[in-house]
């Protein structure tokens, strides 16, 4: 079973729009992050959850267009900031189909310190903006990051 986590792409501050919509950078990070992995044709992701914010709705999306989940694009539970982390892990466990989850940090890292390290205390990933980590678990159920793709290696120059 593979997970891709990303963090949302850069977002606006709250102070500029409380919708917290994508920044120019954001947009234009995400496109790119989103153009590489369907060029790889190495991400079959059979849907999308993302956690309902706009900027993570905007991130999933552009991943979508470019990705075509087989089930698409949905808004899920317990993908805010916040969130218990657990819930996200148990369903995990239990799946064997591939899937992406777009929220935002602290959620994420807490996901994969669980799934790696089974302390959400950890930081075994260092999440970036528009960035994409892929996790696997073996047949034995123990999970490894297998590639991690962020915006700054994409970039014209970098």
């Amino acid at each position: 079973m593979t997970v891709y986590l990303v963090q949302h792409a850069e977002a606006m501050r709250e102070e500029e729009d409380p919708q917290r919509p994508l920044t120019p950078r954001g947009w234009q990070d995400i496109r790119a992050v989103a153009a590489f992995l369907a060029r790889s044709g190495r991400v079959p992701v059979a849907r999308i959850v993302h956690s309902g914010k706009t900027r993570a709705q905007q991130t999933a999306e552009v991943l979508a267009e470019a990705l075509r989940p087989s089930q698409g694009v949905t808004a899920g539970q317990d993908l805010d900031p916040l969130a218990d982390p657990r819930p996200w892990v148990e369903r995990l466990q239990a799946s064997t189909e591939a899937m992406m989850l777009v929220g935002h940090l602290p959620h994420l890292s807490k996901v994969a310190a669980l799934l790696l390290c089974q302390d959400e205390t950890r930081q075994p990933v260092a999440f970036q903006m528009g960035g994409v980590v892929c996790l696997q678990r073996n047949a034995t159920g123990q999970w490894a990051v297998q590639w991690m793709v962020v915006p700054a290696l994409l970039a014209e120059g970098g």
